[in-house]
């Protein structure tokens, strides 16, 4: 019986502790900090890792953070330390105002555990504000009569410190008919008033000029002033009375611009213009001046601002009436914001998900949740939940916290996603209601393979295609989530052309994207078929397959061929000649070349890629021409370098190159002198071209040569047949073109020589000149006489011979016939 006994005390006590542990679990505790205003960004707050009951290290790993209902983040937590630090500049004075404690509430959430700590941080006012006065100037009109004792108010002076470092003390300047003295307000203030201690004479002195000084506790003190003039009037013996010496009313925060609050009224038994009465406000708030405004005739207090019960729920103003006298009494004015419900509740999502497994039990949470309304009393109760048929509900946690949890198991086949509506409901009236909505998907097992759009796909690569350059791409879906939609690739093992497929084709395992190998040529294969797999990563994983075709696209891999100028096989480059005497536009050479490319990839164009003489030749872009871009000159080289570029149209473009050798002179003795005065080479295929232009221009010379002494020789045969005919008068007869035909064929070589030949019948003179400017040996007339023979016979001409008069004046163009040859350009 003793051992059931002690059995059943366990059980309870084991009862006692597992209600008191849940009791401690539900009620959170309250973190207190204090810190002074204006401190820098960074400022240390407290430890909050070790309030906690953590490492600093764990604030990251578990998730903390600030949930704070401010638009403004005024503190942050330091991960590496596990302490709070303030945000920024923190004014107290801006926060708070004239409250006595500023208290700044947050809420730490440690997210891994969805549990809420409350955090109250004390802003400690420091003496960062000077007393001051809204008044620049004050001025009280007081009578010569003024009865020693009478008092007149003075302006109070502001200060938003609070506690010592607030408002203490007035001083006023030393004077002979006034003192001050300082009265204390029900709450708290101190309203400083002038009282008379000598009798005032307004003809002795018009005006008094006094200062009146506030001075707060800080250290060090500060102090403000605000001077005040006294003007002594004539005679006014009754100062005005209001009805009442506190006017209060209370009025709701949605009244509209222009409404009437109240209305005072001051008396005034004097007559005329000291009996009227004019109404204003003293010592009053800068925010109630933006709301209130006073008819100063009428007495009249308006809305002229809108009202919020949320930010002030009491005014407290003071309002003078002053007779035209310069009299004035003063009365208060309570007005206080009676709350309206005119603020929706606020729903704040603090932590949620958007995916729960199916499987998951029921308790499971889905959201943390905060419920705000910045109304007071009953219309600041709010009521939180969600239908009743959905198989979630709402737990209450700290606070106007919620939780969202799962009521019962979930099944995806049946329902796949969740739209939960949340609505907040105040006590007001009318009560008002926000909505918020969380989306919930409900997670699958492994139960859908991965799928390809189609089942087979085409792609295409050029060939000669880089190693490694990717050509296609394919993805797989798979409708499941997390790792069961995770999908990795391969290629289906396979031959090509006796190697295996993967030392051609690659396929990156998570992006799917394939890469060639090896570079492709259209000549050898033009197509390949292989296959692709589609693995997720679910338990057991599924797969699916999709066939793959690709082809091999041709590309511009032939770059342009050179047919002309041929390149020698001795390694010297070809020799183009151009005379002195050529005009701009004077074709030279033409390269001339051949793409085994087709299309765009076979379009040439030529351009002038470097020359020895910048700007001497051009190049036809499209022609290949070669031709001379201005008139040579005599200080041009004689030997000019070209090197063409030959350019397909393909991408990426393929060009070619040739080097062209220019011989520029105007006749063969100046090629040869030209040609002895160069340098000699120190290439040994510049020394060959220069041997071979040598021997080519000597050789054409002396055939040049041979074909004049022969020329010679036939004219003067015929120059002496036709001395013969001169008894009878034979005539000359024009000896036929075809005769000449040879000086047209060193013409075809050099084209430099000019040969005038000229025949007469009856001057017995005839001429075979070369004139000077083309070639040098030019032939006189004598000598040509001295060498001559008839070169032309008539057809009914008699023989005889004549005789050669060098010293004739005869003009021997008028009676001549002349035949002239040209050979050179």
């Amino acid at each position: 019986m003793a051992n059931r006994l002690l059995r059943l005390d366990r059980r309870g006590l084991v009862l006692l502790y597992i209600f008191l542990g849940t009791l401690r679990e539900s009620v959170a505790r309250q973190i207190r900090y204090s810190v002074p205003e204006e401190t820098d960004k960074g400022f240390f707050v407290g430890s909050i890792s070790k309030d906690l009951g953590l490492e600093p290290w764990e604030l990251t790993e578990r998730r903390v953070r600030i949930v704070s209902r401010g638009k403004t983040q005024l503190f942050a937590l330091n991960p590496r330390s596990g302490s709070l630090i303030t945000a920024g500049r923190i004014d107290r004075e801006e926060l708070c105002e004239t409250v006595s404690s500023c208290l700044l509430n947050m809420e730490i959430l440690v997210e891994d555990t969805l549990r809420i700590y409350g955090v109250e941080v004390e802003i400690m006012d420091i003496n960062d504000n000077a007393p001051s006065f809204r008044e620049e100037e004050v001025e009280i009109k007081v009578s010569e009569h003024a009865t020693l004792g009478s008092r007149f108010p003075l302006p109070n002076a502001r200060d938003p410190d609070v506690g010592v470092n607030s408002l203490q003390r007035y001083q006023l300047s030393s004077n002979s008919y006034f003192s001050l003295q300082v009265r204390g307000g029900t709450d708290g203030t101190k309203n400083p008033e002038l009282v008379l201690e000598g009798s005032l004479d307004r003809e002795k002195e018009a005006a008094h000029q006094l200062l009146l000084t506030a001075f707060d506790g800080g250290d060090p003190i500060r102090q403000g002033a605000v001077p005040i003039r006294v003007v002594v009037l004539d005679v006014n013996d009754h100062i005005p009375k209001f009805t009442q010496s506190v006017y209060g009313v209370s009025v709701p925060e949605n009244l509209s611009s222009g409404t009437r609050v109240l209305m005072v009224n001051a008396t005034d038994p004097d007559e005329g213009i000291n009996g009227e009465v004019v109404y204003s406000f003293r010592n009053m708030e800068s925010k109630a001046s933006e709301i209130f405004q006073l008819d100063s005739q009428t007495g009249e207090v308006l809305i002229r601002g809108s009202l919020d019960f949320e930010k002030y729920r009491f005014y407290e103003m003071e309002i003078q009436g002053q007779d035209g006298g310069g009299l004035s009494t003063t009365a208060k004015m309570l007005i206080t914001v009676m709350d309206v419900n005119d603020n929706a509740p606020e729903i704040t999502i603090t932590s949620s998900t958007n995916s729960v497994l199916e499987n998951s039990p029921p308790g499971t949470v889905i959201a943390l949740l905060n419920v705000q309304d910045q109304d007071s009393g009953e219309n600041g109760q709010v009521s939180c939940f969600i239908p009743n048929n959905l198989p979630f509900k709402l737990e209450k946690t700290y606070g106007n916290y919620y939780k969202l949890i799962t009521n019962r198991a979930l099944d995806r086949e049946q329902v796949q996603s969740y739209n939960i509506t949340l609505t907040a409901t105040d006590q007001g009236s009318p009560p008002l209601s926000t909505e918020t909505h969380i989306l919930l998907n409900v997670a699958d097992d492994n139960d859908n393979p991965p799928t390809f759009a189609y089942s087979s796909y085409s792609a295409y690569i050029p060939e000669n295609n880089p190693r490694g350059a990717s050509f296609f791409s394919v993805t797989a879906l798979d409708r499941d989530s997390k790792e069961n939609a995770q999908v990795t690739y391969s290629l289906v093992e396979d031959t090509l052309q006796g190697a295996p497929l993967s030392s051609y084709i690659s396929i990156n395992s998570e992006t799917g994207v394939l890469y060639a190998l090896r570079s492709f040529d259209y000549e050898q294969f033009r197509d390949l078929k292989l296959w692709v797999t589609a693995l997720d990563r679910g338990n057991p994983p599924l797969s699916s397959n999709m066939s793959l075709s690709l082809f091999v696209l041709d590309q511009n891999d032939n770059a342009p061929e050179i047919l002309y100028p041929t390149r020698p096989t001795d390694g010297s480059t070809g020799v183009e000649l151009a005379p002195r005497s050529a005009e701009p536009g004077y074709l030279v050479t033409k390269v001339v070349a051949v793409d085994r490319d087709s299309g765009q990839n076979a379009w040439l164009s030529y351009r002038l890629l470097k020359a020895s003489e910048p700007g001497l030749f051009t190049v036809g872009l499209h022609t290949g021409e070669v031709r001379t871009a201005r008139a040579l000159l005599d200080r041009d080289a004689l030997k000019q370098s070209l090197v063409v570029a030959v350019q397909d149209h393909g991408q990426p473009p393929l060009s070619a190159t040739v080097t062209l050798t220019v011989a520029v002179a105007d006749s063969i003795p100046d090629v040869l002198a030209d040609l002895s005065s160069l340098e000699s080479p120190t290439n040994p295929d510049d020394s060959g071209l220069t041997l071979y232009l040598v021997v080519a221009v000597a050789a054409v010379s002396c055939v040049f040569l041979a074909f004049v002494i022969v020329l010679l020789a036939l004219r003067l045969q015929r120059w002496h047949r036709s001395r013969l005919l001169q008894a009878s008068g034979g005539g000359l007869v024009g000896v036929s073109a075809s005769h000449f035909v040879g000086v047209d064929g060193v013409r075809a070589f050099l084209q430099t020589y000019s040969h005038e030949v000229s025949l007469t019948a009856d001057s017995r003179k005839s001429h075979l000149i070369f004139p000077q400017p083309n070639y040098a040996d030019t032939l006189i007339s004598q000598e040509s006489c001295e060498k001559s023979e008839p070169l032309l016979i008539a057809e009914d001409s008699a023989t005889g011979l004549g005789k050669c008069d060098p010293t004739s004046n005869q003009d021997p163009i008028s009676k001549e016939s002349a035949l002239v040859v040209n050979a050179g350009k």
